[in-house]
């Protein structure tokens, strides 16, 4: 059995990322890049007009002045400022030699076909300087960084319309259990429908993977070991249930006779001791246990882990925000408890409904904490280091959170 940070620590070090392929930028949100991409040229390119009105010279304020012409955005006109002239300028137009601020329209004042200038004009005053948003060479995309929609605006700026990215993750999933029955099934009194399939299933999916789910294994060694042939062309197995001491959890037994390699059995953590990660060839294998609660907490802690890892992304570790304790909280000590609830935004608010068999535990919750083994008591507004769940909030770097 091992610790939590020691199971985070081997699949850390045990997964390698995918390999890549290169796709058309519009393609590529949520995507992780396994790339560094540079800034090919300044941006804005040229210095320019931040609003609509007059390129002017400062010896020029509180004068009546000639309009000498116009520029647009998108002009390429080759145009020099002079004493006592002005140039009407728009909005992202290059500004012209000579000049020394803009000044905006609404601040002049219209003399026959003249302008009179203000008398408070500023040197530079709105100004666009070239490579103030971004300098030529800059990194502007590194190894491991997913992409969002802001990246794609960086990237686009400079003109990338492909670009190179991990491969998303093959996971597939099946259910282990003549017990369980599949929602769209018609159930008898003594049968339970699996409601841990589906939830791994949309929350993998959400993950940006590639799920599939091959069915539900009936509870003899032959028919869990041909589930298991059928999905060795998958990045990850995900399975939940079967590897406890009943009679019938035939599960890990199977994939011992694929020259299964464990690379942890059991986690010191409180629910969901009997999780199992492991590998067959360049499939990685997790079994989580069969209560709803442990299961989905589990794949929180580990399952998004693995995901992120094979994804490329480096940020790989569990974040943390901090709360504070809503109300007073006893606990059973001994071991590292996961403690589900809801964060508003400054209290943690413990669910009143989270037993390891339940399955309505998470839907009400949006993070959890982790205590540590000696942890009896929580006392009202302590501060504590809470984990999000419907949102991701991850770090490159290892942080504490028990």
């Amino acid at each position: 059995m091992v610790s939590i940070y020691e199971a985070l620590k081997i699949i850390e070090n045990s997964i390698k990322s995918l390999k890549s392929e290169i796709i058309p930028i519009e393609d590529a949100i949520k995507k992780i890049s396994s790339e560094d991409m540079y800034a090919k040229f300044d941006l804005p390119r040229f210095n320019n007009s931040a609003m609509d009105g007059y390129a002017v010279k400062l010896i020029d304020s509180d004068k009546e002045v000639k309009i000498l012409d116009t520029i647009f955005a998108g002009d390429n006109k080759n145009l020099a400022l002079k004493d006592g002239f002005v140039i009407k300028i728009m909005t992202g137009a290059r500004v012209p030699n000579g000049c020394e601020a803009i000044v905006p329209q609404e601040n002049t004042t219209t003399i026959n076909k003249n302008i009179k200038l203000p008398d408070n004009i500023k040197n530079l005053a709105n100004m666009r300087f070239s490579g103030e948003d971004v300098k030529s060479d800059k990194i502007i995309l590194s190894i491991g960084e997913k992409i969002t929609s802001t990246k794609i605006a960086l990237l686009t700026s400079q003109g990338v319309s492909h670009i190179k990215v991990y491969k998303k993750p093959k996971v597939v999933i099946f259910a282990t259990g003549e017990e369980l029955k599949l929602h769209f099934e018609k159930i008898e009194e003594h049968q339970i429908y699996n409601s841990n399939t589906p939830s791994l299933f949309a929350r993998i999916k959400e993950l940006d993977c590639e799920v599939i789910f091959l069915g539900t294994a009936k509870d003899n060694l032959k028919d869990i070991k041909e589930m298991i042939a059928n999905s060795l062309d998958a990045d990850l197995i995900v399975t939940s249930g079967g590897i406890s001491v009943g009679d019938a959890d035939f599960t890990k037994e199977a994939f011992d006779s694929f020259n299964f390699e464990i690379l942890f059995n059991k986690v010191d953590i409180k629910p969901g001791k009997p999780t199992l990660f492991g590998k067959i060839g360049k499939s990685y294998i997790l079994n989580l246990p069969g209560n709803p609660f442990a299961s989905a907490i589990n794949f929180e802690l580990f399952g998004r882990a693995i995901i992120y890892k094979l994804s490329g992304a480096k940020d790989l570790n569990h974040n943390t925000i901090l709360a504070k304790m809503s109300e007073d909280l006893k606990i059973k000590n001994g071991k590292n408890t996961v403690i589900s609830g809801f964060f508003d935004g400054e209290y943690f608010k413990v669910s009143q409904k989270r037993s390891p068999g339940m399955v309505s535990a998470l839907n009400d919750a949006n993070s959890f904490i982790v205590t540590k083994k000696d942890t009896e008591f929580i006392q009202k507004d302590k501060i504590i280091k809470i984990i999000p769940i419907s949102w991701n909030f991850t770090s490159e770097e290892f942080k504490e959170f028990i």
